[in-house]
C-alpha cells in the first residue's frame, strides 16, 4: 500500500533520528498538515499565539517521554504516523503555557477544522481518564487500531468528524 506513512515518514531522516524533537510540519500527512495550519491561523486571528511543539514522534522518543513522566502513553500513537501534532499556547510572546484550562478553546477550533482534540478525543460527552490538552489528531480513536496495524491510512481529504457520524460514534 502506498500512503504518506510508507512513502514519506518511513523514508525520512526523522525516522532514523529516534530521540529528536520534530517540529517539521512537512512530517504531517497533507490533509492533517492543512488542518493544523488552518487551526493555528484561526487561533492567531483570535488573539492566541499557538505554535507547533511536535509533529512526528518515534517510539524511542515516546518511551523517553513516558519514563520522564511527560506522557501517560508508553506506546507511540498517531504522532508516529504523521496524523497528530502537539500545539503549544504561548503567552506574552515567549512564555509557553502548559496549563490545561487555558487550552479549552482548542475544542471548538478542532471541531471547526475537522481535527480530534486530546481534550475530549472527539467525544465531549463521554468520560475521559486521559486528557492531552495540547494534542490534536486527524484520526478518531475508533480508527487507531487499524492505523497502527497498517490496515488503514486516512486519505488527504479524510474528515474524522463525518466518519464518526457515519459510524454512529457519539462525537462533537
Amino acid at each position: 500500500m502506498s500512503d504518506f506513512y510508507t512513502d514519506v515518514i518511513l523514508k525520512s531522516s526523522w525516522a532514523h533520528n529516534p530521540n529528536a524533537v520534530c517540529r517539521d510540519i512537512a512530517m504531517l500527512e497533507p490533509g492533517t498538515r492543512a488542518k493544523v495550519q488552518a487551526m493555528i491561523a484561526d487561533a492567531k486571528a483570535n488573539g492566541h499565539d499557538v505554535r507547533i511543539l511536535e509533529t512526528y514522534r518515534s517510539q524511542a522518543r515516546q518511551t523517553q517521554l513516558f519514563h520522564q513522566g511527560k506522557t501517560q502513553l508508553a506506546k507511540v500513537g498517531c504522532h508516529g504516523y504523521g496524523v497528530a501534532a502537539d500545539l503549544g499556547l504561548f503567552l506574552d510572546g515567549a512564555k509557553y503555557d502548559p496549563r490545561g484550562q487555558d487550552y479549552m478553546f482548542f475544542e471548538a477550533l478542532c471541531a471547526k477544522h475537522k481535527l480530534i482534540s486530546g481534550i475530549n478525543w472527539g467525544t465531549p460527552h463521554a468520560a475521559h481518564s486521559f486528557r492531552d490538552y495540547d494534542h490534536v489528531q486527524s484520526v478518531p480513536i475508533f480508527r487507531q487500531n487499524d492505523l497502527f496495524a497498517g490496515r488503514w491510512y486516512p486519505p488527504p481529504d479524510y474528515d474524522p468528524i463525518e466518519d464518526m457520524i457515519r459510524r454512529g460514534v457519539k462525537g462533537t
